[in-house]
């Protein structure tokens, strides 16, 4: 079995419920490693959600390193422990948010892991919809209300690169989120 390490490009882990609906579980952009689970099989599919170059790392040899290297141990326990906290934050915004309150926390998120002054999301909408819990149209409409509060703007057509005016009152959206610097 293996594990990935998101070289560049942006990856997302779902999966199909029986009724043909998606729950995306995650978006693992640049430099995030997935795929670190129990048992033989992946519990999630992956999908590039645009151009993707992702590394494979066999889980014995990660396993072998960190037995190894403290240092190695070390940052794989700091990994799983982001990705346990990310599982829980995700579970909190699905089950006590309303709609505008998961898309401020989502753009939030983004905001700090992409770290720049203007955020290019490589996921549709309807990849925000699936991992929000939301449809489409109430992820559009929830995007438009916070650009006429003037907390976003959108600086192309396909409203894919936004530029967060205000991060303090985009928090303010969010008020159950992290506080903000």
């Amino acid at each position: 079995m293996y594990v990935y390490q998101v070289k560049h490009g942006a990856v997302r882990s779902y999966k199909l419920l029986s009724d043909g609906r998606r729950q995306i579980g995650a978006f693992h952009l640049a430099g995030d490693i997935f795929g670190l689970e129990n048992g033989d099989k992946h519990r999630f599919t992956a999908e590039a959600v645009v151009e993707t170059v992702a590394r494979l790392i066999k889980r014995e040899s990660l396993q072998l390193a960190a037995a190894r290297d403290a240092v190695v141990s070390h940052n794989l326990l700091s990994m799983i422990t982001r990705n346990l906290e990310h599982a829980e934050d995700h579970m909190l915004l699905l089950g006590r948010k309303t709609a505008v309150e998961r898309v401020a926390a989502f753009l939030l998120e983004m905001d700090c892991r992409t770290g720049a002054d203007k955020m290019s999301l490589p996921m549709t909408r309807l990849d925000i919809a699936d991992y929000l819990g939301l449809t489409f149209e109430t992820v559009s409409r929830a995007l438009s209300s916070l650009r006429k509060a003037g907390v976003l703007t959108f600086l192309d057509h396909d409203q894919r690169e936004i530029m967060l005016n205000d991060r303090r009152r985009l928090a303010d959206f969010d008020p159950q989120g992290p506080a903000q610097p």
